[in-house]
């Protein structure tokens, strides 16, 4: 091995170890819900609204967090994301209520997490220049991540189930410590621009929106003239946001966004297939999550047992993809992913409805875990590889907006649909609004480019 690649490979871990703490972060709160909610003396739904309220606070502060790697440099936002992630975790271990739960876990790691992902994907574009090994690098960072994801009611379960749901924050931060140290090897290889500017008014304008957006579908069982203010105003705030980019390029002033990233037919189509994967990851986590402790009564760890073999599907699929990216086309492994893991879906729901043992759900959440660690890296290589370098933080951060905008959609909308009626058909229709959102995926994958 030469020294350059022990070089890359050094600065790999900890941008992978990265996006699996994030990921994690995102899922691993779903076993331990009956738990917060009794210590905290809470409800279901208000933790739903935290895990919720976390993802949302990605998604909207993500572009923003693109954004300023080109200003301070990404080295300087992975460190200072990661500072940031590492207090809020301390302080969700230590919350005495709800209120400080959020403000910890969904509030302050929510931001750390904005700053930290953007460079990651930005240092793996610019570290790996070609497509094998690019893909070589996002297959590691995307595997760590739906790795997070999966394994998250795992190791919460066992964390919880031995010690506490405080101690699974703790182990965040201890991550997260390590990360620090083992990000002493990155060298930033762009220098930082101090002349680049932030649109303040966008990111306003988009962070605002998307609150809306998800705000508005939380209230989807409560009011549902509300539920359609709320996305209106939505709709309204991001249309708002756009006419901004457009008007600032107009006079010469430097956008949140360049258009230049919306007008690319390969990443826009990309970037849905994107957002239907998180979508259908987080939401078949939380909705599974909360039906097998609400309705079939298990406890954190034997719902985290279960999820292993989503784990093992995803990873399995995911550390293959830069032999399969070698041997198939990136649209064929899109396309490849959304079928299997609508067939998951079915079978899921097929063998839990016939079984009342808790192996039935391992079949189908072993073909969801395959279908997902197939796709995830080649989305990413698609958006990410349609644009040159000095446009990688914008991309970069509306990549990771979308991605964390689906799963913030997705644990909004299925877990919406599952509390209404969490003992009758919740979960079945749930589960159905999954799959037709992932054959929406799919669609959105057979009309990308060949030889994407």
């Amino acid at each position: 091995m030469t020294e350059t690649s022990k070089r890359l490979r050094a600065v790999l871990i900890p941008l992978a170890l990265a996006q699996f703490i994030c990921s994690f972060a995102g899922s691993n709160m779903n076993v331990m819900i009956h738990d917060i909610s009794t210590d905290l003396g809470t409800t279901v739904h208000g933790v739903q609204v935290t895990i919720t309220i976390f993802l949302l606070v990605m998604a909207a502060l993500m572009l923003p967090g693109g954004k300023l790697t080109d200003r301070y440099g990404r080295k300087r936002c992975f460190i200072a994301g990661l500072s940031i992630y590492g207090v809020g975790a301390v302080i969700s271990a230590l919350a005495p209520n709800l209120g400080v739960l959020i403000l910890g876990n969904s509030i302050l790691e929510g931001v750390g997490t904005a700053l930290l992902i953007p460079p990651v994907y930005i240092l793996a574009t610019v570290l790996y220049p070609d497509l094998t090994t690019r893909a070589r690098a996002f297959g590691a960072i995307m595997a760590m991540g739906g790795i997070g994801a999966a394994a998250g009611p795992l190791i919460g379960g066992l964390i919880t189930s031995a010690l506490s749901w405080r101690a699974a924050f703790a182990f965040q931060a201890l991550v997260i410590l390590a990360i620090v140290l083992l990000s002493r090897s990155i060298t930033d290889p762009l220098p930082a621009d101090p002349t680049r500017t932030l649109d303040v008014t966008g990111t306003i304008l988009s962070a605002v929106g998307l609150v809306l957006l998800v705000g508005g579908i939380q209230f989807a069982s409560h009011n549902v003239w509300v539920m359609l203010g709320l996305l209106l105003a939505g709709a309204l705030t991001l249309l708002w946001f756009f006419r901004s980019v457009r008007d600032k390029e107009i006079i010469g002033r430097e956008p949140l966004v360049p258009t230049t990233i919306f007008r690319n037919r390969t990443s826009n189509l990309g970037l849905i297939t994107q957002n239907a994967q998180w979508l259908v990851l987080m939401g078949i986590s939380f909705v599974t999550s909360v039906y097998l402790q609400v309705v079939r009564g298990y406890d954190a760890i034997q719902t985290g047992v279960i999820f292993t073999s989503a784990t093992v599907g995803l990873l399995a699929s995911s550390l293959s993809a830069e032999r399969l990216a070698r041997r198939r086309p990136q649209r064929t492994l899109v396309m490849a992913g959304f079928v299997l893991t609508v067939a998951g879906i079915v079978t899921l729901l097929v063998l839990v409805g016939a079984f009342p043992t808790p192996w039935a759900s391992i079949p189908g959440l072993l073909l969801i875990g395959l279908g997902l660690g197939v796709m995830l890296t080649p989305s990413v290589n698609i958006v990410q590889s349609s644009f040159p370098e000095p446009l990688q933080g914008s991309i970069s951060g509306v990549s990771r907006s979308v991605s964390n905008l689906g799963s913030a959609l997705g644990t909004a909308i299925a877990g919406t649909i599952l509390l209404a009626n969490p003992a009758g058909h919740g979960f079945l229709v749930a589960m159905v609004v999954l799959a037709v959102i992932a054959m929406g995926g799919l669609v959105a994958s057979a009309l990308l480019p060949p030889s994407g």
